[in-house]
């Protein structure tokens, strides 16, 4: 019994000390956290500027612990405060209205169709004092009515010009002094650099999210453009509808892109964002600025990535370059000799590895520029200077010229020397607005090119709006569609 005491007495003893040691070496680890966490009430939150949906304590990292970059991935000198601050002044919000003709009976040809509104919002960059404001091409597409909003100011808006091929687009405001952007070169921007999109996402204005650049010369196939010119930044910075048009811009608030997609099966972020590099939006911007359109560069010929099929066919193990798919007639590389199948190795001195990259650098060119091509073919390297061109294959300032009718309710334009020769064709006339009106009551559609009428080959806008005016009875129109395929309608006038 006395042996049974003494093990009561020393395992209650034992229990004691433990607890007493245990609360001790509980409160040393506890004064520790503190120094490492400070707490923030819901109430202090809001003083803050932040906020406790649930109205509970929130926990924030300290200052010592925010230097510890190994604990939260984060360099301790960023400024996202800096960046946040100078590229918000910069970035508008943009509303559209449009109005979209519709028929649904054999009425319409008679009374004409109905007509609906539309209301569609996105993003805007202001690009200089003067009120030039750089925005995405799908944006404004087919707005009647355009409208910006800087701070709790509306101004009416007008488009200067657009270039569906990088899906950018010029807008002008009246107004003086604006806050407008500064642009750093896209060439320098490297992956892993962290980047701000900024923009109205969901309608909500000035909102700034941060990541990294995961990638560059993304090349998406999105523009719709026969000659698109693709090669996007890539970021994880969230970008979401209502982005498009707004800014991607390095950590001294500079401009080093424009957002314009995002790759996403919901229609929201899911961890990929694209913006157009700022070296593309300089070039075309000031093109539109000053002469109303892009005085883009043509290389005359085709390009396409090297893979392993490719590589095959050539018996190479060589992945380098870019191979010449297929060449213009009589365009600039054909005068200078070079062939399918060339595999070009440099473009203005710089080694070339893909197709994306090799459209950027030539989208920098403009007609008339004088370029170094190093090429190989048969295991040859071979060295020559091409002169690039314009669409109609010289090297003069082109200016659109578009031809609007009335009576057809539709606005016109010839397509270029190297359409037709993509196209296969020796005539065109594209339809690139309908209103309401004949055109609209034909079910022609933006981006249609008639051919031929009744077997008569349309090469003007002039002959087109003369032919549809006068016809009487059966109408065979034969043109191209948006992909390129060959269609024909009948039609009884």
């Amino acid at each position: 019994m006395k042996k049974i005491l003494i093990t009561i007495i020393i395992a209650f003893s034992s229990g004691i000390a433990g607890a007493y040691f245990f609360q001790k070496y509980a409160q040393s680890e506890s004064k520790t956290v503190a120094q490492d966490v400070s707490l923030i009430t819901h109430h202090d939150a809001e003083k803050s500027g932040g906020k406790s949906f649930f109205g509970d304590r929130v926990a924030i990292p300290s200052t010592s612990r925010l230097n510890e970059k190994a604990d939260y991935g984060i360099p301790a000198n960023l400024d996202f405060v800096k960046a946040s601050r100078v590229s918000t002044a910069s970035v508008v919000y943009i509303k559209t209205r449009s109005q979209n003709s519709y028929g649904n009976s054999w009425m319409d040809w008679f009374f004409g169709g109905g007509t609906t509104q539309s209301i569609s919002s996105g993003s805007g960059v202001i690009y200089s004092a003067d009120g030039f404001i750089i925005t995405n091409n799908h944006v404004i597409d087919q707005a009647d009515q355009i409208e910006v909003i800087l701070g709790k100011k509306t101004y009416s808006a007008s488009i200067i010009g657009t270039d569906p091929s990088s899906d950018l687009a010029v807008l002008k405001i009246d107004e003086k002094n604006l806050p407008n952007i500064q642009v750093s070169s896209s060439h320098d921007v490297q992956i892993g650099d962290w980047v701000l999109a900024v923009g109205n996402p969901f309608n909500l204005t000035s909102t700034v999210t941060a990541g990294i650049v995961s990638a560059k010369g993304r090349e998406l196939n999105i523009t719709n453009d026969m000659f698109p010119i693709e090669s996007f930044i890539q970021t994880d910075a969230a970008i979401n509808p209502g982005n498009s048009g707004g800014a991607l811009v390095n950590l001294e608030g500079q401009l080093i892109g424009i957002n314009t997609a995002i790759l996403s099966k919901t229609g929201s972020y899911a961890g990929y964002g694209f913006a157009v590099p700022s070296d593309i939006v300089k070039k075309v911007v000031d093109d539109i600025i000053k002469y109303g359109e892009v005085q883009k560069a043509f290389f005359g010929a085709e390009v396409a990535d090297i893979n392993s099929e490719v590589a095959a066919r050539l018996e190479t193990e060589d992945f380098s370059g870019v191979i010449i798919s297929r060449i213009q007639s009589d365009g600039a590389a054909a005068k200078i000799d070079l062939r399918k199948d060339d595999i070009i190795l440099k473009f203005d001195n710089e080694p070339i590895d893909s197709r994306s990259q090799f459209e950027e650098i030539l989208s920098y060119k403009s007609p008339g520029d004088k370029v170094n091509v190093v090429f190989k073919r048969n295991q040859k390297i071979i060295s020559n200077t091409i002169t690039l061109t314009n669409k109609e294959g010289t090297t003069e300032i082109l200016k659109r010229q578009v031809f609007t009718s009335r009576t057809l309710g539709a606005e016109f334009e010839k397509i270029s020397k190297v359409e037709r020769d993509r196209l296969q064709t020796e005539q065109g006339v594209r339809v690139t607005k309908v209103y309401q009106g004949l055109i609209a009551q034909m079910g022609l559609s933006e981006g249609f090119i008639i051919t031929y009428i009744n077997k008569v080959p349309i090469n003007d806008p002039e002959t087109l709006a003369d032919i549809l005016t006068k016809i009487r009875g059966r109408v065979y129109l034969e043109g191209i569609n948006k992909q390129g395929r060959k269609e024909m309608y009948r039609y009884y006038f």
